[in-house]
């Protein structure tokens, strides 16, 4: 009898190094690759809002009346892209030449939607009396508002518009932005 051992098969060694290191590259970028996708969304910029074009610099009146204008802009919400979406409105002056004022629509008590008196050259809020001047602060001592109406960052490029909206907190006498 003989007591000799038979000799590894060193073809099928080949064969199998492929497979554990084909195996083990899969076990790492698939999960790897699936994370990235369930992440996507937080990697993204939370902010997706920049400055939106409101209005054409034209269309408002050299007498510095403020014009109502709705604010529409593209909201990014996990994988899903939707362009002109209303986000709210604000009201637009001619300030001089090249320069506006842009006020947010909304009455900073409780957030009612402000309107504009021509004949009072005023800002009016129907909800509680409140009202405001025509550069949005508060007009009546017995105002229930606790600040004037928020005030926000606008730009005039090409004859066109630009606002940054935003929404700021309610209530509060601080423009704490939401």
């Amino acid at each position: 009898m003989s007591d000799s051992t038979p000799a590894p098969d060193r073809r099928n060694f080949v064969t199998k190094a492929a497979a554990v290191v084909v195996g083990g590259l899969i076990s790492v970028v698939a999960p790897v690759a699936g994370l990235f996708t369930v992440l996507d969304p937080l990697r993204r910029k939370t902010d997706t809002r920049g400055l939106v074009k409101v209005a054409s610099f034209a269309a408002l009146p050299e007498n510095g009346e403020p014009r109502k204008f709705p604010v529409l802009d593209t909201l990014i919400d996990a994988w899903n892209k939707t362009e002109n979406v209303p986000v709210g409105s604000v009201y637009v002056q001619r300030t001089g030449d090249g320069q506006v004022r842009v006020l947010n629509s909304v009455c900073p008590h409780l957030g009612c939607s402000v309107g504009f008196a021509a004949g009072n050259r005023g800002f009016f809020c129907p909800c509680h009396r409140s009202s405001f001047a025509l550069d949005g602060a508060i007009a009546d001592p017995k105002s229930p508002s606790p600040r004037g109406m928020d005030e926000l960052e606008a730009v005039v490029k090409d004859g066109e518009v630009w606002v940054k909206f935003q929404n700021f907190r309610k209530g509060s006498p601080d423009k704490i932005p939401v």
